[in-house]
């Protein structure tokens, strides 16, 4: 690659690997806890709060009838807990304890603060470039806006 111009795709892969560093190193130590798919569980609960455990399980892509079993795991391990909803006592919903509000915070932080030292190295022109690339990108693979993202905390 040394000497010719990258293409897009060829970009967006390196991108890629340098933010799942950035990903795994923020990570690393939640995983003394959780597992890589648990903490998803308590990401997608930091954004949307209480839901239904079906509503959960098809947001994060898991097969709902073994579903049941991962979220024992989370729920003993004190991250989330299960509560009755205040519009149907028949129905339970799963909510982040403060352990797993927590956790997530802990992780988001050391993850913005290593993006943030990574773009100190760029001039503001750099970092705008950086900005408006990332966002039509995010754009055109369905993710949420930057602006939803922060009120979610991701």
């Amino acid at each position: 690659m040394a000497g010719t111009r990258v293409n897009a795709a060829d970009a967006t892969l390196l991108v890629s690997r340098a933010l799942l560093g950035v990903v795994a190193r923020s990570v690393s130590s939640a995983l003394e806890f959780v597992t890589l798919p648990q903490f998803r569980v308590l990401v997608v609960l930091s954004a949307t709060g209480p839901i239904r455990m079906g509503a959960l399980a098809e947001r994060v892509h898991a097969n709902q009838s073994t579903f049941s079993r991962s979220m024992d795991k989370i729920v003993t391990g004190g991250w989330a807990e299960r509560c009755t909803s205040p519009d149907s006592r028949r129905e339970v919903l799963i909510s982040l304890t403060e352990a797993g509000r927590a956790l997530v915070a802990e992780v988001t932080e050391r993850r913005l603060a290593e993006i943030s030292t990574i773009l100190e190295r760029l001039t503001p022109s750099e970092q705008e470039s950086v900005r408006a690339g990332l966002e039509l990108f995010s754009i055109a693979a369905g993710e949420d806006s930057v602006e939803e993202l922060l009120v979610l905390g991701i």
